[in-house]
């Protein structure tokens, strides 16, 4: 699937966030549409991240010229690995979607993120905090009572800078100090109240190694990540709307460095009833090895879903059907697996496996002749023709004799002629 526009009519997709882009094109606010999906590379993609990738890639494809970058949030190197970046690219290949040469890392950023602190801190935004982790979330404050400001608050600029400095070159050990944004510690979102922006992290990159000995947080380095490749509309769910304020200050605060002001939209995740949606309890499962690894078929990450015979055009159909609101709700798995029916129904082909056959002798037919019948390959696709099935006087004798040399066979095929998962022919009558 290219980023080509869709040809569907508008009408059939159209929900807030398509209402918001729509309008922004029609009032000359942007000329083009730059949406982004950006993984943590932390594992594998499931079910609820698919329902991110259709609507950011889809949005693109929908819009003349629109764009949609893959963009890894790369911020935490104790949690990331290599091979999730790897199974999160393929994941979004097989679904249908590519972004062609908008590959992103974080870290591509990370001479700038840390270019973007010094001019915080030298424009009095931004100072490094000796407090430990604890004594900063004891002063943090609450729902009810305002934070606490830190006896560090006010240290000229020239000594954080100086701090920073050598938190860079590893002269000082994890948790001695922080830096802090100064926002307000009076501010009822407690997100606002000086978060911490960078930390010391003594932990090799995927990606840099051991270069840095400080990495940025998420939430100073997923905004400015956004304003650096231009997006217009940042799309996310809505635990990250309580988050927006810090967004939006990142940004403005360095507007006058930065190639664009990105707009945070937020809708409600993929909730599926009896189905878990964390990847730190996926990570448990694999790690004990209650399963066999992150595309195990009882798994719901994306892997999992094809091993189990899900196809891409079936789940991209679930996530049109859900549809996108700002309402966190549940939806029944039935709705999935009804989705996947409706596609299987009308691409595979019909086949019938005999497991444990029963041998009937027909003694009134001729002995050693046979003759064929023919059977449609798909009621629903007429292009899929028929098939001759062959009628013999030992009915599902050859059943009993061949099953093991049929199945061994069948799996020699090449994965796209054999069809379907759920659907595969393991032995023909």
């Amino acid at each position: 699937m290219s980023n080509e526009p869709s040809t569907e009519p508008a009408a059939k997709r159209l929900d807030f966030i398509r209402q918001i882009v729509a309008d922004d094109l029609a009032a000359g606010k942007h000329e083009t549409t730059v949406t982004r999906f950006p993984p943590e590379p932390n594992g594998y993609l499931h079910i609820g991240h698919a329902k991110s990738i259709c609507l950011n890639f889809g949005i693109a494809q929908e819009v003349p010229g629109g764009v949609c970058h893959l963009r890894f949030d790369d911020t935490n190197p104790t949690k990331e690995e290599t091979e999730y970046v790897e199974s999160i690219m393929a994941d979004i290949r097989w679904l249908g979607f590519d972004w062609g040469d908008k590959l992103f890392f974080a870290s591509d950023y990370f001479d700038q993120l840390y270019a973007f602190a010094v001019h915080l801190i030298e424009s009095g935004k931004a100072y490094v905090d000796e407090q430990t982790p604890d004594q900063i979330r004891a002063t943090r404050g609450t729902l009810t009572e305002p934070g606490t400001p830190s006896p560090y608050r006010d240290r000229p600029a020239a000594e954080s800078l100086a701090l920073f400095e050598k938190m860079k070159a590893g002269e000082l050990a994890e948790g001695a100090c922080v830096l802090r944004a100064k926002i307000d510690m009076a501010s009822p979102n407690l997100n606002m109240r000086d978060p911490v922006i960078y930390r010391i992290l003594r932990q090799p990159h995927h990606r840099t190694g051991d270069k840095w000995n400080i990495y940025p947080m998420y939430d100073y380095a997923h905004p400015l990540s956004d304003a650096l490749e231009s997006i217009t509309h940042s799309l996310c769910t809505l635990e990250f709307e309580n988050h927006r304020p810090l967004y939006d200050w990142c940004v403005e605060a360095l507007a006058d460095q930065l190639p664009a002001r990105p707009r945070q939209i937020e809708f409600a995740r993929l909730g599926l009833n009896y189905t878990v949606m964390s990847k730190r309890k996926f990570l448990q499962l694999v790690n004990e090895k209650h399963v066999s690894g992150w595309d195990d078929p009882r798994m719901p990450t994306i892997s999992g879903l094809r091993r189990r015979g899900y196809t891409p055009e079936s789940i991209r159909n679930f996530c049109a059907t859900i549809g996108i609101t700002k309402f966190n709700s549940v939806t029944d798995i039935a709705l999935l697996e009804h989705a996947a029916r409706e596609h299987l129904n009308a691409v595979a082909a019909r086949r019938l496996a005999v497991l444990n056959p029963l041998k009937v002798v027909i003694t009134k037919y001729p002995e050693g002749e046979s003759e064929e019948f023919e059977a449609v390959n798909n009621p629903e696709d007429e292009a899929a023709g028929t098939r001759q099935i062959p009628f013999y006087r030992e009915l599902l004798s050859s059943a009993t004799t061949s099953w093991k040399t049929c199945r061994r066979n069948f799996f020699r095929l090449a994965p796209a002629k054999r069809g379907p998962a759920p659907l595969r022919l393991l032995h023909h009558l």
